[in-house]
Parts: C-alpha cells; structure tokens; sequence
C-alpha cells in the first residue's frame, strides 16, 4: 500500500461507464438453477482506456471485476449447497459481477456487495436486480483500510489472490471482520500464491480447511480449484 492511499488521499476508483458501455449477458448454470450474469464486453480492451492506465500507474490497479471468474463459479456452486440460517447477514469482498451474491440471495441471505470499484458495484446491483433481488446492500471498501466497525458472521471472497501483495491484508480483512463464530467460504483457482495463503491464515491464528472444488461453462473447460472454510481459532 502506498503512503497516498494509506492516507486516504485520493478517492476509490469508478470505471467510467463509457468503458463498460457494451455488454454480454451470460446464463450461468449452477446446481439446477440459471442466473442472468451482465458484464462488460471486450474486457481486455479495457486495459487502453485512460482512466486504467493512470489507475495503474498510481496503484497498480487493474478492473478485473470485469470477467467472471471460474472461482465466482466455484463459490456460487458452494454457497446453493450450504445449509443457511435464513436472512443471516453475510459480505461478499471483491465482489465483481457478484455472482456468489447472487447465489446467496437465492438462498435467503442478505448480502452486502463490496468492492474496490465503485463500478463493479453497480454491475452487481444491476445482476442482482435482474435475477429479481432487490433487497440487497452496496459498500465500496478498499480491503487494505476496512471499517474498524465492520464486522460479519458470514464472508464470502472468490478468486482475490492473484498478487502476493493481496494475501496479506486479505487475511488481516478476514481477522478483524469476521466475528468470532463466522466462517469464511474462500475458492480460489489453485493460484501460484495458494501456499502464502495458508501460511498466513496459520500465522495470523486462523483456522481453515481446505477442499477441492471444480467450474466451468457447460460443455466448455473445466478449471480445478480449492474451497478455503476459515474460521478463528478457539
């Protein structure tokens, strides 16, 4: 983290709209049930427009909220075949496109969708709505600076440690977020940083197993990964 951003000098990013203007509508198939996924088309154009290239430079930011993850897909899977407690209070962090909130709306959850970007927010409030949930909460969170207030008994994260720099204050996030007897449903696509990610959890007083899991697009890839249940330790 940067001395600018620890101190809070400049706002949190928004993609501009006109970026993401041109959309694709995806019917994903989950556990017998198909949700409406929208997002940004051509993401990898993205990566010319200004806004991203001055985010990055000053950030290292990059709007990969922009594609659906296999690891959403993963998550989303997890979270219809959990038994919940109806209307209990759950975060999802890194949100994206939201699928995994989705799929816990589906369940009778509530959820409050956060993300770095405040654009992917939106994204995730439209996807939300156009499964037919409106009951549902929006928190642009830096996961490095989160809330000394915040706190949940449910926390849902999918495919956020592509970069070594993510696993350290993710973990911290999960720390101080997570109330005492919550859990933590955590999928990840077995990237190179996996093992940092149990290292630190360990370090940190966490428990955890872990469990593979698989996705993919009908008829298309199936991508391996892993399903991180994390709690704190007793």
């Amino acid at each position: 983290m940067n001395t600018e951003q620890k101190a809070g000098l400049y706002p949190l990013p928004e993609t501009p709209i006109d970026a993401v203007s041109r959309t694709v509508r995806e019917h994903v198939v989950l556990e017998g049930q198909t949700f409406l996924i929208d997002r940004p088309d051509e993401s990898d154009r993205l990566l010319d427009h200004p806004f991203v290239t001055n985010a990055f430079a000053r950030d290292e930011y990059l709007p990969y909220w922009t594609d659906l993850w296999p690891a959403a897909r993963m998550l989303a899977k997890v979270i219809l075949r959990e038994p919940w407690i109806p209307g209990i209070e759950t975060l999802e962090i890194g949100c994206g496109l939201g699928l995994p909130g989705v799929a816990a709306l589906a369940m009778g959850v509530r959820v409050t969708f956060s993300d770095y970007d405040a654009t992917a927010l939106r994204f995730a409030e439209r996807n939300a709505r156009l499964n037919g949930f409106d009951q549902l909460k929006l928190l642009q969170m830096d996961w490095r600076n989160p809330a000394e207030k915040l706190h949940f008994p449910i926390i849902l994260a999918s495919d956020l440690i592509y970069e070594l720099r993510n696993v350290a204050p993710l973990v911290s996030l999960i720390k101080q977020v997570l109330v005492p007897d919550g859990l933590c449903l955590l999928t990840d696509q077995d990237r190179v940083h996996s093992q940092a990610l149990r290292d630190t959890l360990s370090d940190e007083g966490m428990d955890y197993t872990v469990a593979a899991a698989r996705a993919g697009e009908p008829g298309g890839k199936r991508v391996k990964g892993s399903l991180y249940r994390i709690r704190h330790k007793h």
